[in-house]
């Protein structure tokens, strides 16, 4: 799914609790909720970016990964976040460079165990992503975390939306947005509105307001994420007019 005029608009959610604030919180409960749903987004591009940058093995790379959400809980290492002064993404991926260095001078690998909210993530997925994809040069390894991340939080919008479509009773709806949007173009191009209306069993005319509805709720996903992944209504703008490329007010 391209960042284009697909998915733009003029719209943001309002109300929607910051899981940054939470990481900060001095409730540990709400700290590990809030560190599951960074893990949710945030694991696959720094497990990438640990593989690739820091040029790791899978095990390494998955026991770094573990270790780092590990670690930033016990050590509360997000309260000196100050989104005043960068994105929270790049706060990030600073901490994962420190963290990976340090563990390189103690030489010594972290072990999984403890609270890690990223036990049961699927590396073999990433590591299958890193296999088929081009490789970034070491120079543009902040560009591909960023990338990457941007991947993760579409993916993740991308289920949301298939269960909220699938409750509502609108899967046709998701499986128009899926064939149309989410599919990659094959050796004779896009498919056209006539064969994704055949395949599914819909008029043509519908194909337009299908994805207009899909469209319009997959962008209100991501804002209602992007809102969850920011620390302040001025990050929140700026990430959300980043990743969509629009000029929200």
């Amino acid at each position: 799914m391209s960042n284009d005029s697909k998915i733009r608009g003029s719209s943001f959610p309002t109300t929607q609790m910051s899981a940054i604030v939470g990481l900060r919180s001095d409730d540990l409960s709400l700290r590990f909720q809030a560190a599951e749903l960074m893990a949710a987004v945030y694991w696959k591009p720094i497990y990438k970016y640990i593989r690739l940058k820091w040029n790791k093995s899978s095990d390494d790379a998955k026991d770094l990964t573990q270790g780092f959400f590990t670690r930033a809980l016990e050590k509360d290492f997000f309260r000196s976040y100050d989104p005043s002064r960068a994105r929270f993404r790049t706060f990030l991926r600073a901490c994962v460079d420190g963290f990976v260095s340090n563990e390189e001078k103690a030489a010594h690998r972290v072990k999984r165990g403890g609270d890690c909210p990223i036990e049961s993530v699927d590396f073999n997925s990433a590591e299958m992503e890193i296999e088929f994809s081009e490789l970034p040069e070491s120079s543009s390894m902040e560009d591909y975390f960023y990338r990457e991340w941007i991947r993760s939080l579409f993916s993740m919008a991308v289920d949301i939306l298939r269960q909220e479509c699938a409750s509502a009773g609108k899967t046709t709806q998701f499986e128009v947005f899926e064939r149309y949007d989410l599919n990659e173009e094959g050796a004779t191009g896009k498919k056209t509105y006539e064969a994704i209306a055949s395949e599914v069993g819909i008029p043509v005319s519908q194909v337009t307001n299908y994805l207009a509805y899909a469209r319009r709720e997959f962008r209100r996903i991501v804002l209602e994420k992007l809102r969850e992944l920011t620390a302040s209504d001025e990050e929140f703008r700026n990430e959300a007019r980043w990743v969509l490329g629009a000029n929200l007010k």
